[in-house]
């Protein structure tokens, strides 16, 4: 269990060094409530020695949750290194409000813990609504922050605990309901089990995480998962609104068990539970989080970065579950005071240093190969 920002970075000194493992590319290379973090000031253009231009202006987005403490310090960071030339609120109110709230107009631009989709699901295709929204130029998924999926749980006395995706799939649909089930009890031999029921919360709100969570249930649960993996949750338990909302719940209720990103799991003290993927428990740290992100592959064509994870990972000791959150921005078609400054942010969240002090916050730095590829597309929006 991690406690403490110097124990994140401690589980991240391996990831440092795995960030240089390269993608597969499949594809071709290359407003709301006060946001919890913003960066404002004069309105006057500035520049500084990391290239950036710091362009003066304002911008709006929301979506992602997961990424929310990733943004709110790059934001910050991104105002002290511009003097505070410009204003950027971001508003986490989960992936699947994100992503409408930008192919409506009402936000220059959206993070999402899944890519836009090109196929209808409830009548609307994302892809062609964004590109609508872009002026009938293609929107872009630009993979940003990297953010393993935490299965936290409450449970008295157990302070080491094994899952895996056939286990949490059945725990999830309510198969499995009671802490001492012989599936459960099979992987932790040694460990006392409470025949307590089992507590189950779940994002009540929208969210990529919870897609993620239910891909890699669905992927790597031996069919136990029957639902398609989808923002909202159709399994079983209490909902909750976003990240924040169900780790206060685990944390406040014996006995439960729930899915969030790292950060926020790391953030509440939780325990997390090892993931075994069939090769040993594997324990939830930078190290296996960077051997399971260098399998991704980028499924997308030119600077559009959708990504293929892998949610049954070959290398050993790599951690299974995984997300990564997308900043769904137009390649045209935004106001060019805005695209200067969309630009520009992204260009320095996306930078080396930028991206490595995000382990403080429990997340991963994107593999070069990859950071590589992101650069250029943020360099091409027009």
């Amino acid at each position: 269990m991690i406690t403490s920002r110097r124990a994140r970075n401690t589980t991240f000194a391996a990831l440092a060094a795995m960030a240089s493992l390269s993608l597969v590319a499949c594809g071709s290379d290359p407003a709301g409530t006060a946001a919890p973090g913003s960066s404002s000031g004069s309105g006057s253009s500035a520049s500084n020695a990391s290239g950036l231009t710091c362009p003066p202006g304002s911008l709006n987005a929301e979506g992602s949750s997961a990424q929310g403490n990733a943004i709110t310090e790059a934001i910050a960071d991104y105002g002290s290194a511009c003097n505070n030339a410009s204003t950027i609120e971001y508003n986490p109110t989960g992936s699947g409000a994100g992503i409408k709230s930008f192919y409506n107009g009402l936000v220059d631009f959206a993070g999402s813990d899944s890519a836009l989709k090109t196929a209808a699901v409830d009548g609307v295709v994302e892809a062609d609504k964004a590109k609508e929204r872009c002026g009938g130029n293609e929107a872009w998924n630009i993979p940003m922050v990297v953010g393993p999926i935490a299965f936290a749980y409450n449970v008295d006395g157990v302070d080491k605990l094994t899952m895996n995706a056939e286990v949490l799939a059945n725990i999830f649909n309510g198969t499995i309901k009671t802490w001492n089930d012989p599936a459960i009890a099979a992987l932790n031999d040694g460990v006392t089990l409470p025949g307590d029921p089992i507590t189950v919360f779940f994002r009540s709100d929208e969210s990529g995480t919870t897609e993620n969570a239910t891909k890699f249930l669905a992927a790597a649960g031996n069919k136990a998962w029957t639902k398609e993996p989808a923002k909202a949750w159709t399994g079983t338990g209490e909902g909750k609104n976003k990240s924040s909302g169900v780790a206060e719940a685990v944390s406040s209720t014996k006995n439960s068990i729930s899915y969030m990103e790292w950060s926020y799991a790391s953030d509440n003290n939780l325990k997390i539970a090892q993931l075994d993927s069939g090769s040993g428990a594997t324990e939830l740290t930078g190290d296996s989080v960077g051997k399971a992100v260098s399998e991704a592959t980028v499924a997308g064509t030119g600077n559009d970065l959708a990504l293929k994870l892998n949610y049954q990972p070959k290398s050993a000791g790599a951690y299974p579950a995984l997300l990564v959150t997308y900043e769904i921005v137009c390649s045209k078609g935004l106001d060019p005071q805005k695209t200067a400054l969309v630009k520009d942010f992204l260009t320095f969240f996306s930078s080396t240093e930028e991206q490595g002090s995000l382990a403080d916050k429990g997340y991963a730095p994107l593999p070069s190969d990859l950071q590589t590829k992101v650069k250029a597309a943020v360099s091409a929006i027009s």
